[in-house]
């Protein structure tokens, strides 16, 4: 397969003219020239046609699992946890490992440093079925290894792909002393930084910015808490008062203690097929019309901590793949936040309230009106690593009709969010039509 041809598969589009293309790098401040298709140096992102990039060929997820959600799944290992969700999807549709036709490719996720082990997936390469098969791994929020199936069906390399995610945060003896690694070990490592208090830099900067109250982050909390209630699955089910949060000690100034997710432990997996091996194995296929993903830059000083230029860029493109033209046309939105002023300052980013209104949004109802996190989101309790790919499943079960007591009538079209990194460095978006 040639490059331009490559090119095409992924983007829909010609590749540019030898002589190269402009592109943008981080936060617009700079623009250079790059190579052609007669280059092999593949590492510039593609041109953004107008309506975005369309995908060639559809695929969908085609079955979903996920264990409950536990402060402490001291009684499971991560094997156990995995074997769960991998049992779940061959019973719920059928797959098997035959060599013709049957699950050959599995993308993982996990995380050496919370799993305290090198190579994090070498401990799992058996108990998802992929000895002598083909496995990836993703070390990073998993709502990735979803795009990373994407990608191994559109470029034909399999039409079938079985995702499994895990993560076991209450092994260690703090998640924030294992955050802290993700910082550079000569300038602010030393400092004692980690996710929780780079997120409280970024509260801090979004509340002076928008005029967020303490209040309206506690009633954020206290509507995560109601939805979680009717979610078997989730963690901190709990009801809790919006004045209740605001009597819970403070974390990390602004960040109250409830204001952060719960420390919990789950498996997640998902079956991702082409088109043409659907029928397979369900019905009801979700089928996956946008995602785009985009990272900021590395050092916090370099970034404008309340503007989120990630995730705009993700946003943006995701919106244009699916050809949508904006977040009122979904029917249920799954937000990663992990903190509370995360899911007022990511909703303003998606579109669904306007810029400096997320607070104004939360008073008048906009998380309900949204339908906001029906499983309750990351805030009643999904590890690090699965925070987004939680978010994932929880829209395909929507959109397949078997979300229960958190059901949204009629869902069609769901937006799933995904961000790890500190203070939503990387960012990610998903779209999802039944």
């Amino acid at each position: 397969m040639t490059e331009g041809s490559v090119w095409r598969l992924y983007n829909g589009i010609d590749p540019p003219a030898a002589g190269g293309f402009k592109y943008t790098c981080q936060s617009g401040r700079e623009t250079e020239t790059g190579p052609g298709p007669g280059a092999v140096t593949a590492a510039k992102p593609a041109p953004i046609r107008k309506g975005g990039w369309k995908m060639i060929k559809r695929v969908a997820i085609c079955g979903v699992a996920q264990t409950r959600y536990e402060s402490n799944k001291w009684h499971q290992r991560m094997q156990g946890m995995a074997l769960e969700v991998v049992e779940a999807i061959r019973e719920q549709t059928g797959v098997t490992y035959s060599e013709d036709g049957g699950i050959n490719t599995v993308v993982t996720c996990s995380d050496d440093v919370f799993d305290a082990r090198t190579i994090s997936d070498n401990a799992m390469t058996d108990v998802v079925g992929a000895h002598y098969r083909c496995e990836e791994k993703v070390a990073m929020d998993g709502i990735n290894a979803i795009a990373y199936a994407l990608a191994i069906v559109l470029s034909g390399h399999d039409d079938l792909v079985l995702i499994v995610g895990h993560c076991k945060e209450s092994q260690s003896e703090s998640r924030n002393t294992c955050t802290n690694l993700a910082f550079d070990p000569f300038y602010c490592r030393p400092l004692g930084l980690d996710y929780l208090s780079a997120a409280a830099l970024q509260a801090r900067a979004y509340m002076e910015r928008s005029g967020v109250t303490d209040r309206q982050l506690a009633e954020v909390v206290s509507h995560a808490r109601r939805n979680a209630a009717r979610n078997p699955l989730a963690n901190a089910r709990q009801p809790l008062t919006a004045e209740e949060v605001m009597k819970s000690p403070m974390l990390c100034d602004p960040i109250r203690a409830l204001h952060a997710y719960p420390v919990s432990d789950g498996a997640i997996a998902v079956l991702v097929a082409a088109e043409e091996r659907c029928k397979e194995f369900t019905d009801r296929p979700v089928w996956i019309t946008g995602f785009a993903n985009c990272m900021d830059s590395y050092f916090l000083g370099d970034r404008d901590l309340a503007g989120d230029f990630s995730l705009r860029r993700a946003a943006e493109k995701a919106y244009g793949m699916a050809g949508v033209t904006g977040a009122g046309v979904f029917d249920l939105v799954e937000i990663d936040a992990q903190y509370a002023h995360q899911a007022p300052m990511w909703a303003e980013v998606l579109g669904l309230c306007p810029e400096n209104g997320g607070g104004a949004w939360v008073d008048s109802g906009g998380l309900d009106a949204a339908n906001v996190n029906p499983s309750g989101g990351t805030l009643a309790g999904n590890p690090q690593m699965l925070s987004g790919l939680s978010r994932a499943a929880e829209a395909a079960v929507q959109l397949r009709g078997e979300a229960g007591g958190r059901q949204v009538k009629g869902a069609k079209r769901a937006l799933a969010h995904g961000t790890c990194g500190p203070a939503g460095q990387h960012q990610a978006v998903l779209i999802l039509e039944s």
